[in-house]
């Protein structure tokens, strides 16, 4: 390797570290953390659109539809022990459930 070129960044994190859920960076984790979420496993089973409309009340603003699929996708990648590739990318999470909830968004 040339001496002046950088070696790309690695996520380092610990591995029950939130942002080690595909689409959690900083800004997610506090929210996630806010709503009383401090590890990984504690998402496990968790619902997606009742930390949706928590995160609404708690911050009183409506939140970015695209928050509750990263928080499905974040629920998904908890719960399960094997991880279908595609649904660990967040925007695979929207569709037929959102529909269903769009009224309440």
């Amino acid at each position: 390797m040339p001496r002046n070129i950088t070696p790309p960044r690695v996520k380092k994190s610990a591995p029950d570290d939130l942002t080690v859920i595909p689409g959690i960076g900083k800004s997610l984790a506090k929210d996630l953390r806010l709503l009383g979420f401090e590890h990984v496993a504690g998402l496990k089973d968790a619902d997606p659109m009742e930390m949706y409309r928590r995160l609404c009340e708690i911050t009183g603003a409506r939140q970015d539809p695209c928050v509750l699929y990263v928080f499905r996708c974040a629920v998904y990648f908890a719960s399960e022990p094997a991880h279908d590739p595609e649904l660990l990318k967040w925007w695979n999470w929207k569709g037929k459930i959102y529909r269903t909830e769009r009224a309440e968004l």
